[in-house]
């Protein structure tokens, strides 16, 4: 059986902590998806499941799992303080450690909702329109292989997260540059999602080889 996330305070209703709850989760889905799309390990260290009415791919690699369940974990830490802006998936060439696609989703807490323990009014039709907005943004990750240049050699990824200047940081964490594109790039934006309390806008930028370019 499903186990549901607490998402509601109450009947028609979602708070902070809910929506926490969503995000993360999507998190942790669009990064597998990413990873799988783009070729990063072998199509062997997935797995198909079902989620948001879609077949989604996701890590079944132990030690990937391992990693990605650690820095969701501490996102969802920040993101009950409201102290998140942004997460970057960054993905790098292994043999010149020169960033070839930033995959950046920004984060906005409404207000009024981020109060401790205040719940916001949430319709059945918005949690529909919800899911269907999440489906939209898979979808397009699934997708990505149309519109992206082809990652012909090995790479390497990497997460980042975007925090308020007092958010507490783990010793084990390390502060890191932007990983910026160098050279031309170019910029697909992605659909978002709002679940009343979060709004989710994603993008990913890409490098143009030097024969495209």
């Amino acid at each position: 059986p499903r186990v549901p996330t607490p998402q509601s305070a109450g009947s028609g209703s979602i708070t902070l902590r809910g929506s926490t709850e969503t995000v993360v989760e999507f998190f942790g889905f669009a990064i597998s998806n990413i990873l799988y799309q783009r070729g990063v390990y072998p199509a062997d260290f997935f797995a198909p499941v079902s989620k948001y009415g879609l077949q989604i791919l996701v890590t079944k690699d132990e030690s990937l799992q391992k990693f990605i369940g650690e820095v969701l974990q501490q996102l969802r830490g920040w993101m009950a303080r409201s102290q998140v802006r942004k997460l970057v998936v960054v993905i790098t060439s292994q043999a010149t450690g020169q960033t070839l696609e930033r995959w950046a989703f920004n984060l906005q807490v409404h207000d009024a909702a981020a109060a401790a323990g205040a719940a916001v009014p949430r319709s059945q039709a918005d949690a529909v329109r919800e899911q269907k907005e999440i489906q939209a943004i898979i979808r397009q990750i699934t997708a990505s292989v149309t519109f992206l240049p082809l990652l012909d050699e090995p790479c390497s990824f990497d997460l980042l997260v975007y925090t308020d200047k007092v958010a507490d940081v783990p010793e084990a964490w390390d502060e890191s540059d932007p990983k910026y594109i160098v050279g031309a790039s170019e910029e697909v934006k992605l659909r978002s999602f709002c679940t009343k309390v979060h709004r989710v806008d994603g993008a990913v930028a890409y490098k143009y080889s030097d024969l495209g370019a």
